[in-house]
């Protein structure tokens, strides 16, 4: 399985989500390759957000050296999931393989939950609680993902 998480602009929610996944995957045969991307251009290159890269290390999941990059055409092909982090997000993935085609199956990370939370709050602009606990929910929702694909 081939995993892509996706948030607006690959600098807060779906770079910490593969900084999740390629810790929790560790020796699981079933994973292959592990990415993250954007909807948006606006960040294309650059590391995660500092105060996300703080609250991930402190976890145990550093993702400094990841690089944020915009959804591409390919990435409808090339990967088995593509994990939404929140509903527009999910909206305009569909929207885009609509366009586009391809195999990928989109969902939202969250779907399937136990506590009934659906979307991983944006934590852009926020203070440290609100990475914290975006940061919480992604851990959760990549571990049951992982568990139940």
């Amino acid at each position: 399985m081939d995993l892509l998480f996706v948030c607006l602009g690959n600098i807060c929610r779906s770079p910490a989500a593969e900084g999740v996944a390629l810790v929790l995957s560790r020796g699981d045969s079933r994973i292959g390759r592990i990415d993250s991307a954007g909807m948006g251009p606006w960040h294309a290159g650059n590391p995660p957000h500092v105060t996300m890269c703080e609250v991930a290390r402190a976890a145990g999941y550093p993702i400094d050296d990841l690089r944020a990059r915009q959804v591409d055409r390919s990435d409808f092909f090339e990967f088995d999931w593509i994990l939404a982090m929140d509903r527009q997000n999910q909206r305009d993935l569909l929207a885009l393989q609509a366009t586009f085609g391809g195999k990928a199956k989109i969902r939202l990370l969250l779907d399937g939950a136990p506590d009934g939370i659906y979307e991983v709050p944006d934590p852009y602009g926020g203070a440290i609680s609100d990475f914290q606990d975006s940061f919480s929910l992604i851990r959760s929702g990549v571990r049951a993902f992982l568990a139940h694909p």
